[in-house]
């Protein structure tokens, strides 16, 4: 019977004998050791900072538009006679040049019947004149006081002079309306297009075409209102402004001068708008080798040449953010520091009465960067500093001997 009991019994010693072995490896089991946490040194790159005197240019763009363009449009009726080679989209013309004629027949005839209604007047004038002097002679020995002006012939002198008149009116009419005929280009110019064919009856005040005047360009360029503060004067014609576009696969670029303001913030998109105007766009006076002719309805860019200001420091735009630099003393620790920004671009910031020469400013950004902050330079030799961190776990008697309350 105990023989049995005892065979029942030993899974149970067994467990018993494993559980005590258990807590026995337990609790002579060494603590591992504690080892501070060790925090990396950030590394950032730096700049000097340099203190300039620079011109806080105006970014802008615009489309290039002639200052002076026309409509020909014809002062005489007919058919079109002949048109000038010239007359064609793109043709560059002359001021003077013959670029269409209208049939001058019934303009000559109008001139030789004025020619001849001129020289009747003409002949009735003198043939007038000698009846007066007739006359004069007639009344000499009048004594009933002063002789009648219709026995001088004083009023049909007077009738045969304006006759003149209207005859030499109606000559100077026939002569400028056979001038008309021929339609001449007012300036020097490219056509813009041509809206008549050889042959066709043109009316009083058909439109034959348009022509682009090439001495002058404009372009309109928008600007805020807040930045016209940077420009030394908006109607100053010696405020430069550089124009740049891409044309036969390089960038080009024109100088030009601002010469007014249209002095009216648009309702649509609140810019003011400068006009800036370019000469000979087309080069047609003077042309230099490279040089490439700025034409009509290219979309340009354009840099406006705003106040020249001292003291200013030129960082880029990643640099400064929320109006704050991270400044690095010479123990390589970070002072965020508010700036200045009186103006920015895509690219840059200007920044003014905030930062001296020699400082340096971080130009390697990270999120967590803050006032008293250490920090490694690139190219410096020094080692990084470890700054211990004890365990939030830590017992508590571990960190009462580090001291921490």
């Amino acid at each position: 019977m105990m023989k049995t009991l005892l065979r029942r019994l030993s899974p149970l010693f067994i467990l018993l004998l494993f559980v005590v072995g258990a807590f026995a490896l337990m609790s002579t089991k060494e603590a591992p050791e504690q080892k501070p946490e060790e925090m990396p040194v950030p590394i950032v790159d730096v700049t000097q900072v340099e203190q300039q005197t620079v011109s806080l240019n105006l970014p802008s763009y615009g489309v290039v538009t002639p200052k002076y363009k026309t409509q020909l449009v014809t002062e005489v009726q007919g058919r079109m006679l002949s048109i000038s080679p010239q007359f064609v989209a793109g043709g560059i013309v002359k001021k003077g040049d013959q670029l269409a004629q209208i049939e001058p027949s019934d303009y000559e005839a109008d001139l030789m019947q004025a020619e001849a209604t001129l020289a009747q007047a003409t002949a009735a004038l003198n043939e007038e004149i000698a009846r007066g002097e007739v006359a004069k002679i007639e009344f000499k020995g009048y004594d009933k006081g002063l002789p009648p002006e219709l026995g001088l012939r004083i009023p049909q002198l007077k009738k045969e002079q304006a006759n003149v008149k209207y005859a030499q009116a109606a000559l100077a009419r026939a002569q400028r309306n056979l001038e008309r005929t021929v339609i001449r280009a007012p300036f020097d110019g490219i056509i813009k297009a041509r809206n008549v064919d050889l042959g066709q009856y043109v009316t009083l005040g058909t439109n034959l075409g348009e022509l682009y005047n090439t001495s002058i360009a404009e372009i309109r360029l928008p600007i805020s209102n807040d930045d016209l503060a940077y420009l030394e004067s908006v109607d100053h014609p010696d405020t430069q402004v550089t124009l740049s576009a891409s044309l036969a696969g390089k960038e080009n670029s024109w100088m030009g001068n601002i010469i007014r303001s249209e002095g009216v913030i648009d309702a649509d998109n609140r810019m003011v708008y400068l006009v800036a105007e370019i000469k000979d766009p087309y080069l047609r006076e003077h042309k230099t080798p490279g040089s490439l002719p700025l034409k009509y309805g290219s979309f340009v860019n354009a840099v406006i040449k705003g106040r020249t200001v001292d003291g200013i420091v030129k960082l880029p735009r990643h640099v400064v953010r929320n109006e704050h630099v991270a400044l690095i003393n010479d123990q390589n620790i970070v002072e965020m520091r508010h700036v200045n920004v009186v103006r920015s671009d895509l690219e840059h910031v200007f920044i003014k009465d905030s930062l001296k020469t020699g400082e340096r400013v971080a130009i390697t950004h990270f999120s967590n960067m803050a006032n008293g902050q250490l920090v490694k330079i690139i190219g410096e030799d020094a080692k990084p500093v470890q700054t211990p961190t004890p365990k939030e776990d830590a017992p508590e008697s571990s960190l009462a001997a580090a001291g921490v309350n």
